[in-house]
């Protein structure tokens, strides 16, 4: 998803410092976009830029990108900003911004939703949490990435409301497949059933968006992990527990997508959640039209 983004500002006419763990991607996206050049190492990125976004798998991830021996701090100027658009765990994120200020270098988290088309079509939702000078200070370049933008307070309130956005869907995928599965396993069609919902009170953007995309296709290949998003329920049930909530359906929820990913194994595509639901139900969610299952 970085790369889309960091094109999207670099063609908006912003100079962009770039760095992957992977030095040739950087690189050759260097190559096509302008005022761009690939870094060697995050505190080249540190000293080269006024504002580092970073767009990573956790907080910890970021934690370490910017700690690290040759890490973004070692480069920042007091008085820069680190915009931080990974899904990451809260706390992570607050002592992150706490040792970032003691150097005089502020911090905004900026999860986002959308997935990895979201980001190419500079579509992105973010959801923001830091002080409001220094939202301000990112909103021109959140407009260039993303279609909306929401500030939801202090910092850490971004990563809080994305871990609960994410938990949501989940649940929803869940329930979705689940009630498909059961239809389909009494006769009804789930290509007219997905319709029904659409126009009916148990709709959702799962309905809109993935059934008749990614599973009556039989393609199951939505980009986003499905470790990603047990990874965000984990974050967000780690939230509840800490303030005494005691989410019993997400709970439950998790232990099942616990067993999902241990079935199909990791790397694989969030669609794969269903695909493992049909193998619990003994019933595939399949159209008349719908193409031959892969294994």
């Amino acid at each position: 998803m970085g790369a889309p983004m960091a094109s999207h500002l670099a063609n908006a006419g912003y100079p962009v410092a770039l760095y992957d763990v992977a030095p040739q991607l950087a690189q050759q996206l260097a190559l096509t976009l302008p005022q761009a050049q690939a870094c060697a190492t995050p505190r080249e990125v540190g000293a080269s830029s006024d504002i580092v976004v970073t767009m990573l798998p956790n907080g910890r991830v970021v934690r370490d990108v910017v700690f690290s021996e040759d890490g973004l701090a070692a480069g920042l100027a007091s008085g820069s900003l680190l915009l931080d658009t990974s899904s990451a765990e809260p706390w992570v994120t607050r002592e992150t911004a706490a040792r970032l200020g003691e150097r005089g270098v502020a911090m905004v988290d900026a999860p986002v939703s959308g997935a990895q088309w979201g980001a190419q079509a500079a579509e992105l939702v973010f959801m923001v949490g830091g002080e409001k000078a220094d939202v301000a200070r990112v909103a021109p370049l959140l407009d260039v990435m993303g279609r909306a933008t929401f500030h939801l307070g202090g910092l850490g309130a971004g990563h809080t409301m994305k871990c609960l956005n994410n938990l949501i869907t989940a649940l929803t995928l869940t329930a979705t497949a689940e009630g498909l599965a059961i239809g389909t396993h009494c006769g009804l069609d789930p290509a007219v059933m997905t319709e029904v919902l659409n126009e009916s009170t148990g709709g959702s953007w799962i309905t809109r968006t993935h059934i008749h995309q990614r599973v009556l296709s039989r393609s199951f290949d939505d980009p986003f992990k499905l470790e990603l998003m047990l990874k965000d329920m984990g974050i967000a049930l780690d939230l509840a527990r800490a303030e005494g909530l005691p989410a019993m359906l997400s709970g439950a929820g998790q232990q099942m997508w616990q067993a999902a990913h241990l079935a199909r194994g990791p790397g694989v595509s969030v669609s794969e959640l269903v695909r493992w639901v049909e193998t619990q139900m003994g019933t595939e969610i399949r159209s008349p039209g719908s193409p031959t299952s892969a294994a």
